[in-house]
């Protein structure tokens, strides 16, 4: 009897489980009879929208990725001057580049720098790529971008290898044939100016540097103070020196004598005049 009890309980669970079920979808299919709104993920309401149909035809249909958004790598060749920046601030090692110098000014970026190089390798592995943006921040003619695409799913890993060199192998090799020919020919105009410039010729410039060269003169030759013989000083010491000449001799006025300065007496007419003389003249103190 408890048997039975339990196997028809069983059937009257799920029926009830079903029945909930079924009520519950059906309630939110009529609740998404209209089509979600599209909305940017900037936008404040972009997850309050808990009714209405939310699937797709993809890839007919797709929802606008954000602006700042970081997705597949992509290099405009036209602008970029192969300055290995990106190559050294990635952290993955993703971008690999393979410059080749032009003998002469290639032409001028969007922003007008200078291009003098050519990517004769410019490939992107963006299965490696972390997507952090740093190639992007530092290159000085923003020809590295980021695009919008991030649907780039292939059944080869190989494939993700985006290459954008703007020079095929062929025209690598000439580029860089080129090149070792210019610094060939710089090397030797530069060899025979100097042998212009030295007036002399070959044959005479090999029997200069047979000869033993001169020793070369010093820059700046130090002279020092002449030491004087120990004998010549004690020689001079027995000499009698000479009386060394005062800095200053001072001088001091004559004074006279009061009896040089009276007369001489020659008889006795003098003898009057001196003593009326002294008479009429001040004592002396």
């Amino acid at each position: 009897m408890s048997t039975i009890r339990t196997y028809f309980q069983g059937i009257f669970e799920v029926i009830q489980s079903t029945r909930k079920g079924m009520a519950l979808t059906w309630k939110h299919a009529w609740n998404a009879r209209k089509q979600r709104t599209v909305h940017q993920i900037q936008d404040t309401n972009y997850f309050s929208q808990p009714d209405g149909i939310v699937t797709l035809e993809y890839p007919a249909l797709q929802i606008p990725t954000p602006v700042n958004g970081r997705y597949q790598l992509h290099n405009e060749m036209d602008d970029c001057i192969v300055c290995d920046k990106c190559v050294k601030v990635c952290p993955v090692d993703c971008i690999d580049i393979e410059p080749i110098k032009a003998t002469g000014l290639i032409g001028h970026a969007s922003d007008g720098s200078p291009i003098r190089l050519y990517a004769a390798k410019f490939d992107i592995d963006m299965s490696k790529c972390c997507f952090c943006g740093l190639c992007t921040t530092v290159c000085p003619t923003e020809c590295l971008t980021m695009t919008s695409e991030y649907d780039f799913s292939v059944f080869e890993v190989k494939e993700h290898n985006f290459s954008f060199a703007n020079l095929s192998p062929v025209e690598a090799e000439e580029k860089r044939r080129l090149y070792e020919q210019f610094v060939a020919e710089k090397a030797a105009m530069k060899e025979l100016d100097s042998q212009a410039s030295s007036g002399a010729s070959p044959d005479e410039n090999s029997l200069k540097s047979e000869e033993p060269s001169a020793k070369p003169k010093p820059a700046f030759k130090p002279s020092f103070k002449k030491v004087a013989n120990p004998d010549e000083n004690s020689l001079k010491s027995e000499e009698p020196s000479a009386k060394p000449k005062p800095a200053f001799k001072p001088s001091f006025k004559k004074v006279a004598n009061p009896e040089e300065n009276s007369p001489k007496s020659d008889g006795p007419a003098s003898d009057v005049q001196d003593s009326s003389s002294t008479d009429q003249l001040p004592t002396p103190k």
